[in-house]
């Protein structure tokens, strides 16, 4: 079963998506997700120029072969572009291997370790009342557990909230209170945001407070710092946060330098994720080693493929660290299905993000995954369980997009 055509497809049903399409000489045909928010193009290139001439002729069912090749062969190995183009092959050759053995794709993995993945939705809101509207909201669509961002009082926008200046709100009920929007904002150049890291310290202790008092101690609570603090700002929120177990504080400081999360770990005992932006396990090995994060934040998309990412998870594994797979909206269906077959057969699930995609890219990925009582589940479909349809992408052409840009108060370039 050799390869004999692959296919690099650009839509934008609402943001932008580039997704690989692996067609085999009998017929079967495989997709993978190449989406890199805000740099989409340089991965398309990368695919269409570099690894697509590589793949034709090769045996579709040789994929742990072919993603050495694609790994090791380039040289140049790591980075974002090459480990999401190496992820697409990689995925798209096990939605064929699936569909070539009749079977939803999970039974390749191991078969189900749980009935369904707890996922957990993005809440937010200006202020807290508008904060508890999006709750409630997302507890009527059935999640049982929430991600937690407010403004900040004095910053105009900011990251992860609805309503701020730069978000178009939305989702697909309609609703505009509630954190739905693409940051890669159609622009000529990227959105400048502003950001007061003691206002923000400040603030969001009592934005917790206020969510337990109302909700209860029950209700799963997560929050996002997106990489904006310094290892001692971050354990200091860390600690102010300890009172309102949350099941994860994220991305507290850039983990570049792995060591800066020592610091974090020495002063508070809130659950760490760490690794949205991270690509290989070469990214984690000193975090696994001296268990310094609870929570691996890699998605399939971005850490090539579901080879790569189970060999990260499975290392995660030793040290009793879980997965909490990234899932935004920039993550295609595809790379969601994904996620979902490999999050329902390893044994160290966690938890898994979930933003609700909205009606057009649903015309163009046409999915058979469910959501229900707070869980994602794999249908019996065989392979990923996805399709894509050519005709509703032909109406959503791609539109150059830039994720926003962070100055502090003084005008420095900060972390966004």
């Amino acid at each position: 079963m050799n390869i004999e055509k692959a296919e690099v497809l650009v839509s934008s049903p609402g943001r932008n998506f580039v997704t690989l399409r692996i067609t085999t000489d009998d017929g079967l045909t495989g997709l993978g997700d190449a989406t890199l928010n805000g740099r989409e193009l340089a991965v398309a290139a990368y695919l269409t120029e570099h690894v697509v001439p590589l793949l034709l002729g090769r045996d579709a069912h040789r994929i742990e072969d072919t993603w050495q090749y694609l790994y090791r062969g380039a040289y140049w190995r790591r980075g974002p572009v090459t480990m999401a183009a190496i992820a697409a092959v990689d995925t798209a050759l096990w939605d064929i291997k699936a569909k070539a053995a009749g079977l939803p794709l999970y039974q390749l993995l191991g078969g189900k370790s749980r009935e369904g993945l707890m996922v957990y939705g993005h809440a937010s809101g200006l202020d807290i009342p508008e904060l508890f509207d999006s709750i409630r909201e997302h507890l009527e669509e059935g999640y049982r557990a929430v991600r937690v961002q407010t403004g900040i009082p004095g910053l105009p926008s900011v990251y992860g909230v609805a309503h701020s200046k730069n978000a178009a709100a939305g989702s697909a009920s309609g609703s505009d209170a509630r954190y739905d929007y693409e940051p890669a904002r159609r622009n000529a150049i990227p959105v400048e945001e502003s950001w007061d890291t003691r206002a923000y310290l400040r603030h969001v202790p009592a934005v917790f407070e206020a969510v337990r008092n109302e909700f209860g101690p029950e209700l799963p609570l997560l929050h996002d710092a997106h990489h904006r603090l310094t290892p001692i700002q971050a354990a200091k929120l860390g600690k102010s946060l300890e009172p309102y177990d949350l099941f994860w504080l994220e991305d507290v400081t850039p983990a570049e330098n792995q060591a800066a999360l020592r610091r974090v770990r020495e002063h508070t005992t809130t659950p760490l994720a760490i690794g949205e932006v991270f690509n290989t396990v070469w990214d984690y090995r000193e975090l696994f080693e001296e268990q310094l994060i609870d929570y691996v934040r890699s998605p399939i998309t971005h850490a090539g493929g579901i080879t790569a990412l189970r060999r990260i998870l499975d290392y995660a594994a030793i040290y009793q660290i879980k997965s909490g797979m990234h899932g935004p909206t920039d993550v295609s269906p595809v790379g969601l299905a994904a996620g979902i077959h490999l999050g329902i057969a390893i044994q160290n699930f966690g938890m898994q993000e979930y933003m609700m995609h909205s009606p057009a890219t649903l015309e163009v990925f046409r999915t058979t995954f469910s959501f229900e009582n707070g869980m994602l589940a794999p249908s019996e479909a065989p392979g990923l369980g996805i399709e894509y349809d050519d005709e509703a992408a032909a109406g959503y052409a791609y539109a150059s997009a830039y994720l926003p840009v962070n100055r502090l108060l003084d005008g420095s370039m900060h972390d966004w």
